[in-house]
């Protein structure tokens, strides 16, 4: 005997299915229900938080419904970020609410390479994604750096720090930041906080920041950190369960350089060793600790040695190579030829915030290291030497092997000065520069009258009309004079003018994390930051990066060396 079933109940659980709320958003079942690894991934298959659970929290205060504004996170290069963060934030907030997002990249090329690699493969494969945009083919297909939900509800658009027409015009709920830390100042303002004025007009906007670190001072993404409130990811022991980070100076100070392979860390408690073996239980274990419980947002730094798909022989292997320690073969290091052990423990227990390397190691290897392994900012070498050193270094010298003041050396040169204006006087620095970096003081001098006066103006033109004799007796004047604009702009401005762009520069001090050391000025600007006009002599010169070739090159006691 059959039974009908009650029409009525049929519409009334279709009313509530149509009522009831959707579920709360939750980037990690976004996760486990939309990403598998294919073959080429160190680790195949469908995502597994339990491989990455330090995910968990960063997925949480990424969710729309959190109240946190920003997020911040730094660390080390290849542990997931795009495609476990970045790509599924994007996902499950076009999921859960209509939305226009935003994503910037340092340029344009990068943009493109993540559109192209990253995203597309994802948004082709993941059903979330399918259902939200399609594949972009066919009737589907849309503008490569704009591209809208198939219900046209919402729009992505992916921009270029480089283009900060890109960053104007709209309003965004979300922004991601991705590669912070290469973001480069134009001249139309700075490019991360224009992409942050992009969410100002939404109470529940979020910004996402992520990136490697750089150089130390200048970066970006560590900027940010700093003011966050610093989560570390901290591991129980596996001997005794006291929980701790694992830190570059804990695995650093167990490294034995002839046996690499057996790298670990030691628990700060009992002092058992930690092996790599451990890692993916402690992982599994762990939990973020906040370090600055007054910080304005969540920040999170994370670096190689938690990654489940590196192992730390790798880190060991990787130091060792720029420490100039050894070759490696069949799984043990020898160690290079008259190295010390004593001097290596040495070098491996400096704490600086760039790691010591051995004499001959290029500081940009260094600083790979640091940023890509580590993911920690890279401090340039910028301490000065002894001036005591310096100035004993001139008057013990041999005779006839320093010039006298105001003497130009009889060897082909370029004649420069350098100007700095301060509020009661103007210092000038007369140096001569010669092959191979080759650099000769000539003299030093301090006009007491400010920039602006008839008294220090006269004086610098005096200066640029006068000629100094070389040790052979030929009369030179200066071929080039470089005042800085920094301070007392339009004076120092109104004063150039009256003279040839190709005699007097006007130069200001930055720092960039990748930019070149001297880079022309487009515009002139009035104190109000409007352009006034396009000009020939004005540039920006990268201070940090200069200092630090300047003091490294004074170290150097050879005269015939480069530099």
């Amino acid at each position: 005997m059959g039974f009908l079933t009650s029409a009525e109940g049929i519409v009334q659980a279709a009313m509530a299915e149509a009522m009831a709320p959707p579920p709360p958003p939750d980037i990690t079942r976004w996760c486990a229900e939309n990403i598998v690894f294919d073959a080429r991934s160190p680790m195949p298959g469908p995502f597994d938080i339990a491989r990455f659970a330090f995910l968990k929290q960063i997925h949480d205060v990424l969710s729309p419904e959190h109240p946190s504004r920003e997020v911040t996170i730094r660390g080390s290069a290849q542990w997931g970020k795009t495609v476990s963060i970045i790509q599924p934030t994007l996902a499950e907030w076009h999921e859960y609410t209509p939305l226009d997002s935003l994503i910037v990249h340092p340029t344009g090329s990068a943009a493109s390479e993540w559109v192209n690699n990253k995203w597309m493969p994802m948004r082709r494969q993941a059903p979330g994604l399918l259902r939200m945009f399609g594949a972009g083919r066919g009737e589907n297909r849309d503008n490569t750096f704009n591209q809208e939900t198939l219900d046209r509800n919402g729009s992505l658009k992916v921009a270029s720090a480089g283009s900060p027409a890109d960053l104007t015009g709209t309003s965004r709920r979300l922004v991601i930041m991705d590669d912070l830390s290469k973001f480069e100042p134009s001249e139309k303002g700075d490019p991360e906080k224009l992409a942050e004025s992009r969410a100002s007009g939404y109470e529940d906007a979020k910004i996402l920041r992520v990136s490697t670190a750089m150089i130390k001072g200048t970066c970006r993404i560590s900027l940010a950190y700093e003011r966050s409130d610093r989560r570390e990811y901290h591991v129980p022991c596996p001997h005794c369960g006291f929980e701790q980070a694992l830190t570059w100076e804990n695995f650093r100070a167990n490294i034995d350089p002839e046996r690499l392979h057996a790298a670990h860390f030691t628990c700060e408690r009992c002092k058992a060793a930690i092996r790599h073996a451990d890692k993916e239980r402690m992982v599994r274990g762990g939990r973020w600790v906040r370090q600055n419980p007054n910080g304005d947002h969540p920040g999170f730094h994370l670096w190689r040695a938690y990654a489940p798909q590196r192992d730390w022989t790798s880190i060991a292997v990787e130091f060792a190579q720029i420490m100039g320690w050894t070759r490696i073969e069949a799984g043990r290091s020898l160690p290079a030829a008259g190295a010390a052990k004593e001097d290596d423990a040495e070098i491996g227990a400096d704490k600086r915030s760039g790691p010591a390397t051995s004499a001959g190691v290029s500081a940009a290897v260094e600083q790979v290291f640091w940023n890509d392994v580590l993911g920690l900012p890279y401090e340039q070498a910028t301490g000065a030497p002894d001036w005591e050193q310096l100035r004993d270094r001139t008057e013990n010298a041999e005779p006839g092997s320093v010039l006298d003041i105001g003497t130009l050396p009889s060897i082909g040169f370029i004649f420069g000065a350098g100007v700095d204006c301060q509020d009661d006087r103007v210092e000038v620095q007369l140096v001569a520069f010669g092959r191979n970096r080759r650099r000769w003081v000539i003299d030093y001098r301090v006009i007491p009258h400010h920039i602006g006066s008839d008294e220090g103006r006269a004086a610098l033109n005096a200066l640029l009309k006068q000629e100094w004799r070389t040790e052979l007796g030929l009369r030179f004047g200066l071929d080039i004079l470089a005042i800085d604009g920094g301070a007392y702009t339009d004076d120092v401005w109104s004063w150039a003018r009256t003279h040839p762009w190709s005699r007097v520069i006007i130069v200001k001090g930055g720092s960039t994390q990748n930019g070149p050391l001297m880079v022309a000025q487009k515009f002139e600007r009035r104190r109000d930051g409007k352009v006034k006009r396009a000009q020939k002599r004005a540039f920006n010169l990268n201070v940090s990066s200069l200092k630090a070739g300047f003091y490294s090159h004074l170290e150097k006691v050879d005269p015939e060396a480069r530099g």
